[in-house]
């Protein structure tokens, strides 16, 4: 089944971004900056911050920022969850199983 959660594209593009760069906690801990981030989703920061508000809400992604000496040089670092990251690829999977026709549809 997918995930309500991932499923809006600018959602799934984010976890994908993340996911891809390997900014996911695991043994070791990496982080995407924000900037990158949203130039990797083509996304604007408000949008971006939007989104990313609503997946740290589910557990999904955290984020912290680093303070530079003024505010326009604060870097801002989003990491997948491991939560995030394991309903990423379960909702990643059950879209693979719905593109073959194996998620419960019948074929006619």
């Amino acid at each position: 089944m997918t995930n309500p959660i991932i499923h809006p594209i600018n959602r799934l593009k984010i976890c994908a971004a993340l996911n891809a760069a390997g900014a996911y906690e695991g043994e070791v801990r990496y982080e995407m900056r924000f900037g990158t981030l949203r130039d990797a989703t083509q996304l604007s920061d408000a949008t971006l911050s939007k989104q990313l508000t609503a997946l740290e809400e589910a557990g999904y992604i955290t984020r912290f920022r680093e303070y530079g000496p003024t505010r326009q040089k604060d870097t801002v670092w989003v990491t997948l969850t491991r939560e995030g990251r394991a309903a990423f690829l379960a909702h990643m999977d059950a879209l693979e199983a719905l593109a073959k026709g194996e998620a419960g549809v019948e074929k006619q």
